[in-house]
């Protein structure tokens, strides 16, 4: 396993983070993430605010589980879904890694482009001028 969160397929204990990231790419399980955020709730209350059968809810359900992004469990009659945090946290670790590498990608063609002759002869871009990527925090 390595350190962002790209682990080996054979532990089921592990996320795909292919998996969860296609499985978050549709809006309704995305809505059902953001529930279960709030805390543990069975399927009659996860399909409450959507239009779409049980049948189309316990799919989307059974999308997330396969993907390791929530678990299922037995009390009685009830089933409880759960968010699998370690499951988000490894999608994190990921996010954060993957920015951090163009961070310094960025950086570096910037430290590049200040040093770099331009097509009209002066040398580098002007000192006032921004710097190419976003700051930390801002949605890019």
């Amino acid at each position: 396993m390595t350190d962002i969160g790209v682990l080996e397929r054979n532990d089921p204990h592990e996320i795909d983070l292919d998996r969860a990231f296609a499985a978050l790419a549709d809006p309704t399980r995305r809505a059902i993430v953001s529930r279960l955020a709030e805390g543990e709730c069975n399927v009659n209350q996860l399909a409450a605010p959507f239009e779409i059968s049980l049948p189309a809810i316990s799919r989307h359900l059974k999308v997330l589980e396969q993907a390791g992004l929530i678990s299922r469990g037995r009390d009685a009659q009830r089933r409880p879904c759960r968010l699998r945090l370690d499951a988000l946290d490894a999608m994190g670790r990921y996010v954060v890694h993957t920015r951090a590498a163009w961070e310094q990608r960025l950086d570096r063609l910037e430290q590049f482009l200040a040093v770099t002759p331009s097509a009209d002869g002066t040398s580098g871009r002007p000192a006032d001028q921004t710097t190419v990527h976003p700051p930390k925090g801002s949605p890019s």
